[in-house]
């Protein structure tokens, strides 16, 4: 079974979300975890890679907020198990975008979720609207 990570960033009651160029839909903060990586590490390492060298944040601040079984948005045959950090502080400096990542979103529910991964429909959006973290 594939390891993923992803990270909540949080501001204004707001998600932070990224658009890959190749994925029709928005995604989390992250990705794969590599071979002898925790995955805490592979976050650390996926969030200096999508927001670019520019965006500032503490790698003491990750916390472990829920962890989940699902199926990979790009590929129903592919079982993920998916492993979700909250940053406990404010991103700083600045987003860039990549070769990998076309634009970032600060999401609220306002948005609606017709561009949003599985991963963010199903698990995250509802955690954060559950726990009062974003509108």
């Amino acid at each position: 079974m594939l390891k993923v990570v992803g990270t909540i960033f949080l501001k204004d009651k707001k998600l932070l979300i990224d658009k890959p160029r190749t994925k029709p839909t928005h995604q989390m903060i992250g990705g794969k975890v590599e071979e002898g990586e925790t995955p805490l590490q592979a976050a650390i390492r996926e969030c200096y890679e999508e927001l670019g060298s520019k965006a500032i944040f503490d790698e003491s601040k990750f916390t472990q907020v829920m962890d989940f079984d699902e199926i990979a948005t790009s590929d129903p045959n592919l079982k993920i198990h998916f492993y979700v950090f909250k940053y406990e502080g404010e991103l700083q400096g600045e987003l860039e975008v990549s070769e990998e990542i076309e634009s970032f979103l600060w999401y609220d529910s306002s948005v609606g979720e017709d561009i949003l991964s599985n991963t963010l429909k199903h698990k995250v959006i509802p955690y954060c609207l559950e726990n009062n973290l974003i509108n």
